[in-house]
């Protein structure tokens, strides 16, 4: 049985691909230090799973901490999520996303040089194409100057790994993901933010249990069919199979290059007002939003041609919009209760 590690796996996107990991009888080992999740989120992914993965509550700024749990474990692989996410907050807090975001990846890198390990996964972003020139987004498509901070360390990310990889013979894929929603069908586990959220779906779920009182729309002046941005939203569980399908590539030698990236996304482009008026009909509920200016950092459009990855990884995409943002509401009302 390969043993994982995955950082930041209690997190909304780490906690369910830990459980896919799982299904696929895989072991897992769980680094999080707790700042963007609770501990709770272990004893959910116990109750889905019947297993309970190995935590260890640690910090990846921390380069003793990393190395302490790579000295416990021999580990077959890495699936790297722990990073801060929010553009927004990126612009307003630049080096904490600078230190938090790349030395993390710098000292997990340097220990899988060190043991000469293998098979490391990184939780890229589509930011690092910016303002795309054509849609859908391929991968052959420019990685431009960041529009956002956060979207330059995943830039800068990728350009270490690549590096890494060339130099010390490090088979890596980075997976470039849209925008991940939805819960897993269970309920257990889901997207839980602390604090004010950073991306809408949280924001339409919490408005709609009457946590915040309005939804903000940030902009609907866009050269877009009603005017509001357009996103590619891919339910997380199917995200989640997706790190599976590249950790089993690079496991099974598949890789063409030692370095490979994917994008991961449904294809597919959906406005703010089309997810808000698909939420209100699948929940048969009224949502109390407002249109307010853009926000910084925002591009306009933005969906993937998932083509390759789909090719490449054997993988694809299986949950649609209407289940995502139902799964999205029952996640919200267990919190609510």
């Amino acid at each position: 049985m390969k043993k994982i590690l995955v950082t930041g796996g209690l997190g909304f996107i780490g906690s369910h691909t830990v459980v896919e990991l799982q299904n696929e009888g895989f072991e897992v080992v769980i680094i999080d230090d707790l700042s963007n999740t609770t501990l709770t989120v272990l004893d959910s992914i116990t109750d889905i799973t019947g297993i309970k993965p190995t935590f260890h509550k640690a910090d990846v700024r921390i380069k003793s901490d990393i190395k302490a749990v790579f000295d416990a474990h021999d580990i077959d692989g890495v699936i790297h999520f722990a990073a801060f996410k929010a553009v927004g907050e990126s612009i307003a807090k630049p080096l904490d996303y600078y230190e938090n975001n790349l030395s993390s990846l710098i000292y997990i890198l340097q220990e899988i040089r060190d043991r000469k390990l293998d098979n490391f996964i990184f939780s890229s972003s589509a930011t690092v194409y910016g303002e795309p020139n054509h849609l859908p987004i391929t991968e052959n498509a420019p990685v431009k100057k960041a529009e956002s901070v956060y979207g330059n360390t995943k830039k800068i990310g990728e350009e270490i790994i690549r590096d890494a990889s060339k130099a010390y013979n490090i088979n890596a894929i980075a997976l470039r993901y849209f925008n991940p929603i939805g819960a897993h069908a269970s309920a257990k586990i889901g997207e839980l933010p602390l604090g004010v959220p950073q991306n809408l779906i949280p924001f339409v779920t919490q408005t709609a249990a009457g946590i915040r009182e309005q939804l903000s729309v940030f902009g609907d002046d866009y050269p877009t069919e009603d005017g509001t941005a357009i996103r590619d939203y891919i339910h997380v569980v199917d995200l989640a199979k997706a790190h599976i399908a590249a950790l089993k590539r690079l496991i099974n030698k598949n890789n063409k290059e030692s370095f490979e990236f994917f994008n991961i996304g449904t294809g597919k482009g959906t406005s703010v007002l089309e997810v808000i008026n698909t939420f209100e009909k699948v929940n048969d509920l009224k949502l109390n939003y407002k249109i307010v200016g853009r926000r910084d950092g925002d591009v306009m459009s933005c969906y993937a041609d998932t083509t390759i990855a789909n090719k490449e990884l054997n993988w694809k995409t299986e949950i649609g919009l209407d289940e995502a943002l139902r799964s999205a509401w029952q996640w919200q009302q267990k919190q609510s209760v």
